[in-house]
């Protein structure tokens, strides 16, 4: 078992040496990893950020009894594959970190997404997926952006503008990593889901206030009734098609592939997965799940909490998207059948 958490200081690791270690300037960031190799890494790329690493160290730390130390300003979690006890211990950090202010970056696999997604929802964390080292440079570089408070002072214009420069300087880096790797297996070829997004369940109408019994109804009474679901399936198989034939960055467009997504789901009464909409999106999950906090932040999509288990959560469209994709294909008419 490693020591007692409360025993860490800052400006030392393990060894009490190492990139980054014993540094006074710049932000200070805890490390939870089972990997080394994976922690060393971390830190390097931290300290070339200008953060001063403060803990590295293996996710059993995060399970230890006792009065946790207090938070630095940054704490990256690797957890591929998550159990119940180490669920717990990562809401609990969650809650800890919207408390103090500090910025959480957790990485997991597509396998956990759903779970870690769950039990993430008050600090604003940043989740990859399956990341590579240049992802988790950019979240770095998110991070900074954010303590400097420039970034929630941007309209949403410009948000949603440095959201799309975020991700072409995301996608330059993957492409120098598949240059330094000589075409490694992982790294070829543009990005492909083999399997269609999936949804479980019926939707509760308490979720959805388009079908609440109470005073929500009231809200955008005069509003166009959204497109029947077997048409925007129809027009979301013929745009995924295309990757068939072309590159599939070349169309690459998460924003509206998610919302024609959800659009058909809500009319079907189907509850959508973080899961399923990364896979719907088009784009590695990672990208995905920075597209669907930016439209969050603009009022088109919500997390909704599963009632029964509060572990799972789902992403539906807003009021305000679900009347403008209904006033859009209210507009299009019976014109849209004929582009189909």
């Amino acid at each position: 078992m490693a020591q007692a958490a409360s025993q860490f200081d800052y400006g030392s690791n393990e060894s009490g040496s190492g990139p980054g270690f014993g540094a006074r300037a710049g932000l200070a960031i805890s490390i939870f990893a089972d990997r080394g190799y994976l922690r060393a890494e971390m830190a390097e790329d931290a300290a070339a950020a200008g953060l001063r690493v403060a803990q590295m160290t293996d996710l059993a730390r995060l399970l230890e009894p006792g009065d946790p130390p207090a938070l630095p300003d940054l704490v990256l979690v690797d957890c591929p594959v998550i159990d119940g006890a180490e669920l717990a211990a990562l809401s609990r950090l969650d809650q800890r970190a919207s408390k103090s202010g500090s910025h959480l970056v957790v990485s997991t696999s597509m396998g956990s997404l759903d779970d870690v997604f769950g039990c993430l929802d008050q600090a604003d964390a940043q989740i990859l997926v399956t990341p590579t080292r240049a992802d988790r440079v950019i979240a770095l570089g998110r991070v900074l952006a954010r303590s400097g408070n420039r970034v929630r002072e941007l309209s949403e214009e410009d948000r949603l503008s440095l959201l799309r420069l975020t991700e072409q300087v995301s996608q330059i880096a993957h492409k120098l990593e598949q240059i330094s790797s000589h075409g490694a297996a992982e790294a070829s070829g543009p990005f492909r889901f083999d399997s269609a997004s999936g949804y479980a369940g019926k939707l509760d109408p308490k979720l959805d206030p388009q079908f609440d019994g109470g005073s929500d109804r009231l809200v955008r009474a005069s509003r166009p009734p959204l497109p029947d679901p077997r048409l925007v399936r129809k027009i979301i198989r013929q745009r995924q098609l295309r990757a068939r034939f072309f590159e599939g960055d070349l169309f690459a467009d998460p924003a509206w592939d998610m919302l024609l997504d959800l659009t058909a789901a809500r009319v079907e009464h189907v509850r959508v997965s973080v899961t399923s909409l990364c896979i719907a999106s088009g784009v590695p999950p990672t990208t995905a799940l920075r597209w669907i906090g930016q439209m969050t932040d603009v009022g088109l999509l919500q997390r909704v909490d599963d009632e029964t288990d509060r572990r799972r959560a789902f992403i539906t469209l807003t009021d305000k998207a679900a009347d403008a994709m209904a006033r859009y294909f209210s507009e299009l008419g019976n014109s849209v059948a004929s582009m189909v």
